[in-house]
């Protein structure tokens, strides 16, 4: 298995502006991310940024940076951009680590990889991991996925998925909440880690922003709507949450300095 670990890292951020410059018990976010991919097993790490204070401080510590465009539409695009300007193989493989996820295990940037190279008929390899709570479920930031027998992906969506019509309906009709799950559904929280292969980047740039992706604010529903494949496995591990919010920064800032 032969695949590179692209970290895009941009500054602008609008609840938490520089996060990737966030420090984290000692080290900037980035770092710990980079880190991370650097126990995985990637041939090759590279930090993709739009930000010459961000290229500074990653090539202080060691890290392969690749400067980008500063208008791209999305993440998918500018991890195509790298893959260009890196002269990757069309046939090369891509997994993109969040450089939001200070903690991501090693073992699911690898296992993504592998599952991308397993599966041909996959444009995409990406992870989720069980939801057992009803709040999880309603939650919008919380990305379900429903995927058929063969582990590919049928749909992304903020909104519950599936809609278990009887049990949801049944309780909207007695004006109350479901307190708990229906039983026998495998509710999935879509983990954001993905596996590329550089040919289908090209053709993914190629392509508008389909209606499905605009609704539902999901990048990944563009592969869907142009017809590939997306591949989705259960985490080997567990994911610990990325920082998305001041409230995250605060919550892994104390978690890792009792860890000290």
């Amino acid at each position: 298995m032969s695949f590179i670990a692209i970290i895009p890292a941009r500054f602008a951020s609008s609840r938490l502006p520089g996060k990737p410059l966030l420090d984290l018990a000692g080290k900037p976010m980035l770092q710990r991310v980079w880190e991370q991919a650097c126990l995985s097993a990637a041939d090759r790490v590279v930090i993709a940024t739009d930000d010459q204070c961000i290229a500074e401080v990653a090539s202080a510590f060691g890290a392969e940076v690749c400067m980008t465009l500063t208008d791209h539409p999305s993440g998918t695009d500018r991890l195509q951009e790298v893959a260009s300007k890196l002269g990757l193989a069309k046939t090369a493989h891509i997994v993109n680590v969040q450089g939001d996820e200070p903690m991501i295990p090693p073992a699911l940037i690898n296992q993504v990889a592998a599952n991308l190279a397993n599966n041909a008929q996959a444009s995409i390899a990406t992870l989720s991991e069980p939801i057992t709570c009803i709040e999880a479920v309603f939650n919008p930031n919380n990305v379900k996925v429903v995927t058929d027998r063969n582990g590919l992906a049928l749909y992304f969506s903020r909104s519950p998925q599936p809609w278990v019509r009887d049990y949801f309906l049944a309780n909207e009709a007695g004006n109350f909440k479901p307190q708990t799950l229906p039983a026998g559904i495998n509710f999935q929280r879509h983990i954001g880690i993905y596996a590329y292969r550089v040919d289908f980047l090209d053709e993914y740039v190629t392509w508008q922003p389909a209606p499905l992706e605009q609704a539902e604010q999901l990048e990944q529903l563009r592969a869907l709507w142009n017809g590939h494949k997306i591949h989705v496995a259960e985490a080997c591990q567990q994911h610990p949450q990325g920082v998305d919010t001041p409230e995250d920064y605060q919550r892994l800032k104390a978690l890792l300095a009792k860890s000290i």
